[in-house]
């Protein structure tokens, strides 16, 4: 009987540490993947950082300034005049302009919305 019990626990220790070695071995896997991602996304935020470097240099007033010179003739490019902008009477489409919108045959008392309750 104590032969029989011995073997039984050598055979669960072996099974327990097989086991251990698996979880081990696959958080080690999971470990390089999440090292690898954050290298990925290091990398990425390296490069945004870099194109919106470029980006604000590309932008600078000054430069801008030089291209519209320079190509204003090929473009048509002119210096906006004060009379081009427009009065707020101008613009069309106030929010005051418009009627609400209600359903066919529906009154106010009808109509229910799921985030208001009555």
């Amino acid at each position: 009987m104590l032969r029989t019990l011995d073997l039984v626990l050598v055979g669960a220790m072996i099974a327990a540490a097989t086991v251990t070695y698996q979880i081990k071995h696959a958080a080690e896997e999971k470990l390089a993947q999440v090292r690898e991602l954050q290298a990925e996304i290091k990398l990425q935020e390296e490069t945004i950082d870099l194109l919106e470097a470029d980006w604000s240099l590309l932008n600078q007033p000054s430069r801008l300034q030089r291209l519209s010179t320079a190509f204003e003739a090929e473009l048509g490019l002119r210096p906006i005049a004060p009379e081009q902008m427009a009065e707020p009477d101008e613009l069309p489409g106030r929010a005051s302009d418009f009627e609400p919108q209600v359903a066919d045959g529906a009154t106010d008392a009808e109509l229910t919305t799921g985030s208001v309750q009555r």
